[in-house]
């Protein structure tokens, strides 16, 4: 059974790399796409909300599904899917085949987002200690593939269908044939342990304070993957090529942070861990708002990446701790909170933007961020809530598997 989990954290680490690359391949080309389809700035921020509301639909329809198919199916056939999206994003030529392709990708990616973290939480539980933070980081790599593959394909001008093709033909069956070696929650889990939501309840309000955390770090998020490139081209006077740097730069910070973040919270804990995370990525949406170049842009980027980082992987963590015995609800119901970020995140910078200024609007998700501050306490060990009045398990059969781990 070790090597089961160790194989079946490579793969799921392997499926969240691919979602970065998937992502960054898009975020870092929106100027591209955008002039591609001749989509108008005004019309811009709703082609940009439609897909996290489309995720978060795709999201909801998960939390229904693993109830019967488990999450490891799931993620087996909707990434393929994303990826097919994103290579019609570029091979369209008009904008109702945009709308199309985006509407694709925004339903499916909201089924992996959720099935890869349900997977993450459950093999942590197994594994009995901090790994969530490795899983994240894996995607921070694909992140900064991605944003790679975009540089290359902005320097050489390249269609955006021919820097998506060679990927997508890559990457698909890459991710069938990992796919193969998912441990899921139910497989991997002791019989007496209680899962998928049977003998215990989500109960919202003591969620609310990690979908909070959720959102606002998704605002920052957000503002970084849809609006750096165009801040440093129409703000700080960047060339198209050094516009796909900003999110490079923030990916390999956020690399890094999540590489040495499990080693962090084992050593400190959680709760000490978010509350520097919030505090960096402040500093860096300061430097960011107030920068005179597109260099110092960088470092405000940077700082940003190293702040953010931590903060989504241990919320997702700290869902599970509080509801082992229905970790995949609230893993999925969570999960929605990530893109009402992006919702929240992508028109509120433009319209801000517009009205007032790009610097000024960068000030609004540092004001946010430092309210997880308020609630990092949340992400202590919890007091036994088990719903349904219901005895939770004794926690040394909460933090084992089958093997005894």
């Amino acid at each position: 059974m070790t090597d089961v989990l160790r194989r079946g954290r490579a793969s799921l680490a392997f499926g969240f790399l691919v979602q970065g690359v998937a992502f960054a391949l898009l975020v870092t080309r929106i100027p591209a796409i955008q002039d591609r389809y001749g989509v108008s700035d005004a019309l811009l921020p709703a082609f940009l909300a439609a897909v996290p509301i489309l995720a978060g639909v795709g999201s909801v329809s998960t939390e229904r599904l693993v109830r019967r198919v488990p999450p490891s199916r799931l993620l087996r056939w909707s990434q393929p899917v994303v990826l097919l999206a994103l290579l019609g994003v570029g091979a369209g030529e008009r904008m109702i085949e945009l709308a199309v392709a985006l509407a694709a990708f925004g339903l499916a990616v909201g089924m992996p987002d959720a099935s890869m973290n349900m997977l993450g939480v459950s093999l942590q539980r197994s594994y009995g200690r901090s790994i969530m933070l490795s899983f994240h980081a894996a995607y921070s790599l694909g992140g900064i593939v991605g944003a790679s593959l975009a540089w290359a394909g902005a320097h050489w001008d390249l269609a955006l269908w021919v820097s998506y093709l060679p990927v997508v033909a890559v990457l698909l069956p890459a991710v069938l044939v990992g796919s193969r070696w998912y441990v899921d929650d139910r497989g991997a889990a002791s019989a007496g342990e209680e899962k998928n939501g049977e003998g215990q309840v989500v109960v919202f309000k003591w969620l609310l304070p990690l979908c909070l955390v959720m959102t606002v770090a998704y605002i920052g998020d957000s503002t970084v993957s849809n609006w750096s490139a165009k801040y440093l081209q129409d703000v700080l006077g960047s060339s198209e090529q050094l516009a796909t740097v900003p999110y490079n730069v923030y990916m390999v910070t956020t690399l890094l942070g999540r590489a040495i973040g499990d080693f962090g919270v084992r050593r400190f804990g959680a709760v000490a861990v978010v509350r520097g995370g919030a505090l960096v990525a402040a500093g860096g949406f300061a430097v960011v708002a107030g920068a005179p170049g597109a260099w110092v842009g960088m470092l405000g980027f940077t700082l940003l990446g190293l702040g953010l980082c931590v903060l989504v992987p241990q919320t997702f963590a700290a869902a599970g701790r509080l509801f082992p015995g229905a970790s995949d609800a609230a893993v999925a119901r969570l999960n929605i909170f990530n893109y009402v970020g992006f919702l929240i995140g992508s028109p509120l910078v433009g319209a801000l933007g517009d009205l007032w200024s790009y610097r000024g609007a960068m000030l609004v998700p540092m004001v946010l961020v430092l309210v997880t501050l308020v609630y990092a306490r949340s992400f202590a060990p919890q007091p036994d809530r088990y719903g349904g009045g219901h005895e939770r398990p004794r926690t040394a059969d909460v933090g084992r598997g089958s093997n005894g781990l």
